[in-house]
Parts: structure tokens; sequence; C-alpha cells
């Protein structure tokens, strides 16, 4: 029996926000977009279909309860959302709010720039703005 275990370039590469019901909730460590990951706690999953009917649905009631959350904590002209997996075979949805003014518009953020970390101190304050705008849907609120 397998157990889920966070691909390690997703936990290099960000910071916990908190856990839904099925995902947890990862913030990029890129301060050129708000960018948060969404990514299913189930073992040996790579592609959407091959979680259960149940865990589809909850993906997708995830996933929009965060983009909600981050339209109205960041205003983008464009939220991206997106599972890629190319270089991560663990299954897991980017939601990238982006801009007109950011860097890579109207291109996709993957490749082009390499990240800007963030500070600790202002990946807290992005961390705690999200975990205040999930607040009553996270686990462990």
């Amino acid at each position: 029996m397998s157990f889920f275990q966070l691909h390690p370039r997703l936990h290099q590469d960000t910071f916990l926000v908190g856990h839904f019901a099925l995902c947890k909730i990862l913030l990029m460590n890129d301060k050129q977009y708000p960018w948060a990951i969404l990514v299913p706690q189930r073992p040996d999953i790579a592609e959407i279909y091959q979680l259960k009917p149940g865990d589809r649905q909850q993906l997708l009631e995830e996933s929009c309860r965060l983009a909600e959350a981050l339209v109205a904590l960041y205003h983008p002209d464009k939220l991206n959302i997106a599972a890629i997996g190319n270089l991560v075979p663990q299954l897991h949805l980017h939601h990238v709010a982006r801009y007109r003014t950011d860097i890579a518009w109207p291109g996709p953020v993957w490749g082009k720039f390499a990240a800007s970390a963030y500070t600790e101190q202002e990946a807290g304050i992005h961390i705690a703005r999200l975990r205040e705008s999930l607040q009553g849907h996270l686990i462990g609120d």
C-alpha cells in the first residue's frame, strides 16, 4: 500500500498554506505572480482522470474555492488554472493570478523567467492572507 508524499520538487519550491479535505494548498515561492497550487493527497496519481469520481468532484470544488479567494485577494486580469505535470508527475493544479503588466504576459509563466523568491516576511503575509480568505474551509481551522 502506498502513502501520499508530496513530490520533492513541490516541497522545495513552495510553502504550505493549509489543507482542504482533499488537497494540500501550497504557495509557490515566486513573488512575480500570486501563485497557489493544489495537490490532491492521494498516492500515485498523475492525472485528474485517475482520481475516483468523488475525488474529482472534490478537486473541482476546492479549485473553485481557491480561485475565488485568489481573485478576491489579488484582483488579477486573468486567473490561469492548469495541470501540466511535465516536470513533476504528481497531480497538482496551478492557480496563477496574472496581470497585463506581469513580466510574462501574455505568455505562460513556465520556463520564461527565473523565480524571484519571497522573503520569509513576504511569504508569511501571503500565507496569512490566503488562510484568512479560506477560513472555515481549511481542515484544522
